[in-house]
């Protein structure tokens, strides 16, 4: 198969391991993180140009190298060739190799907050959600230049409050690590920050299996052309809808 894949910059590393050990001939395109911090509709507008753009009919599939990402994928439709995606909240789930780890590793420490190769190399200054949460943190000063003092230092309240939760930093080891230099910055982060550091062995069989080509459907949704993806709000994450 010939496939195009779309992904976020903060996984080039492990997406660029697995093209390498795929089968197939994988074209990749990396999107910047801050597509993030638009949140929900202007993300899915960015990653849809992106989606449009893919020249008709060269590829098998294109897949998605993302989560729902806070509602950033809800709503993409596939035009000419169908959509692989996974079905998972976001990339840390990805990273941890499925949304049965990521719940188990959350459920038993809920004020984590995670860092990978990724996220340190090229997504510093971009804020995790909270699982179920919709929006992204955003500078005070932005906020208060568009909505007023009260109304901004207001909202600036609210979307940071989750960050009270944390106690605890984690680095997710893929393995593919070069050297020490990722997990020491995580460390003095959390030293920085007060919060307990804990490294926890990731896997990238999540990634590898979309562009091996493998789509479970528990595992992946997939859009034929003329369909839409939407988020389920359930266990299932995504679904397909005409």
């Amino acid at each position: 198969m010939r496939l195009k894949l779309i992904a976020c910059e903060v996984l080039f590393r492990e997406l660029c391991d697995a093209c390498a050990h795929s089968p197939h001939q994988v074209d990749v395109e990396f999107l910047p993180k801050g597509l993030h911090d638009l949140g929900g509709i202007p993300m899915a507008a960015k990653i849809q140009k992106a989606i449009d753009r893919t020249p008709e009919p060269l590829y098998d599939a294109i897949l998605l190298g993302y989560g729902l990402c806070g509602n950033g994928l809800d709503g993409i439709s596939a035009r000419h060739t169908k959509l692989v995606l996974p079905r998972a909240h976001d990339c840390i789930a990805l990273l941890m190799g499925g949304i049965a780890n990521h719940q188990d590793y959350f459920d038993e420490h809920p004020g984590a907050i995670y860092r990978s190769t990724g996220w340190i190399e090229r997504g510093r200054d971009l804020q995790q959600l909270t699982r179920g949460a919709q929006t992204l943190d955003q500078k005070l000063e932005s906020l208060i230049e568009r909505y007023g003092e009260d109304n901004g230092r207001y909202l600036y309240a609210e979307l940071n409050r989750y960050q009270a939760q944390y106690t605890t930093l984690v680095f997710i080891e893929t393995g593919l690590e070069p050297g020490s230099q990722f997990l020491d910055q995580a460390a003095a982060e959390a030293r920085a920050k007060g919060w307990v550091f804990e490294q926890v062995t990731g896997s990238l069989e999540w990634l590898r299996r979309l562009v091996h080509g493998d789509w479970p459907h528990t595992e992946f949704v997939i859009a034929p052309p003329g369909y839409r993806i939407r988020a389920s709000y359930d266990t299932g994450v995504v679904q397909v809808q005409k």
